[in-house]
């Protein structure tokens, strides 16, 4: 009986089956790992060091929502319950109700496994791209997510939810792109550039009103657990945090790059100013807007410019970059110079904190010099390159990889 192994290999049901197992596993190893030293803060010129979990983020956000509820302040340390602080908005910590009541063996595997469901469904829903370029966008990411995952972390579904924008986008269902990019800004920030995809889509007041009413809502949601004077306080001690926590940090990034390689201490606005720029260059070309390839290539750029010129990026965060990689690669015609970014982002990136490198290497050559950014900023200079001077392919070549 022959076996026909590319129909086995490019089967839904089999990649699903592949990141649910995944989810289970990093949540139940974490779980059974026990108890590990974490710097949670510094006291006067005394580091503060104690034993916290190994999914130390997840209980974070899990405790983050016992707090509002009780009426506590977010944002100050918990020391007796978790290192480090909490600093995603009110409304995700509402949100994280939906774990916090289960047994944290329980409640971290559906948080894991809800991070790589939403990535998995919305790397399938990416329009007019063929199964095989899907399947293989699912493979090349599981690396990255994995080591998401085992940090507890929610890069995952933030990747998800600025793909499933894309999708629902191409399909002109505008609130649900709407809120996908709310929610998502609502985890993190950043997903603020990935409004810049409504550029390309008519019926830019439906977009504008659905942005709008999704805001509002889920802004005002922690309502069900605090009142109005606590909620105002609550977001202003948010707002003061991101800002203080921004001038001590380069993390993963081109700042961090500059800083490690170079030594150059540039602020770190002037470095997201210049990115910034550099990621509008492209759009003006307004006349590829009708183009698809030339759209997908901007959800790339936005995949990765998030996580490169984000300076609190660490490598749990890379899972959102290398979609970017992915996304881009698989969405473009073969071409020798791509194939050989790919790869270095699969070995530099991706493979980089595995235990395929010797921990002397890892420790003496890829931590300390940031390397496992340096193949996205790679990739991401590449896309703007193709977007700003190439004669951006026409759709009928978008699945000939």
């Amino acid at each position: 009986m022959k076996i026909n192994f590319q129909k086995i290999f490019f089967n839904h049901k089999l990649i699903f089956g592949i990141y649910f197992t995944l989810a289970i596993f990093a949540g139940t190893q974490q779980y059974l790992l026990g108890s590990k030293k974490f710097e949670s803060c510094t006291i006067g010129f005394q580091k503060n060091i104690r034993d916290y979990t190994h999914y130390n983020d997840y209980v974070i956000f899990k405790q983050s929502f016992f707090h509002l509820k009780e009426g506590k302040d977010l944002y100050k340390y918990y020391l007796q319950e978790h290192a480090d602080l909490f600093k995603y908005t009110p409304s995700f910590a509402l949100f994280m109700g939906f774990f916090a009541y289960f047994p944290d063996i329980i409640g971290l595997c559906l948080w894991n496994i809800l991070n790589a469901i939403i990535l998995f469904l919305a790397i399938l829903y990416i329009p007019k791209l063929e199964n095989k370029n899907k399947c293989f966008i699912l493979y090349f990411v599981l690396v990255e997510l994995m080591t998401s995952m085992q940090s507890s972390q929610s890069n995952g579904l933030m990747a998800g939810l600025i793909i499933f924008a894309f999708g629902f986008s191409e399909r002109n269902k505008l609130f649900q792109a709407s809120l996908c990019l709310v929610l998502g800004m609502f985890i993190k920030i950043f997903g603020l550039v990935a409004f810049a995809l409504f550029l390309f889509y008519p019926k830019k007041w439906k977009l504008f009103l659905y942005t709008l009413l999704c805001f509002f809502v889920i802004f005002f949601l922690p309502l069900l657990a605090v009142n109005f004077s606590h909620l105002k306080e609550l977001y202003s001690s948010w707002l003061t945090l991101l800002s203080e926590d921004q001038s001590r940090s380069i993390g993963y990034s081109v700042m961090g790059l500059l800083r490690t390689w170079f030594n150059i201490g540039i602020s770190n606005n002037i470095i997201i100013i210049i990115g910034v720029i550099l990621f509008c260059l492209p759009l003006i070309r307004i006349k590829q807007y009708s183009n698809y390839y030339f759209r997908i290539l901007t959800l790339s750029s936005i995949l990765i410019w998030v996580i490169i010129f984000n300076y609190k990026a660490e490598s749990p965060t890379f899972i959102i970059a290398i979609c970017g990689v992915a996304i881009w690669f698989f969405s473009n015609k073969m071409k020798t110079e791509n194939l050989i970014l790919l790869l270095i982002a699969l070995i530099f990136t991706s493979l980089s904190p595995t235990d395929i490198f010797p921990r002397i290497v890892k420790d003496r050559f890829f931590l300390p010099y940031l390397i496992k950014v340096v193949p996205c900023i790679l990739v991401w200079i590449k896309i703007i390159y193709d977007m700003m001077f190439i004669r951006v392919q026409t759709e009928n070549s978008i699945s000939q990889t």
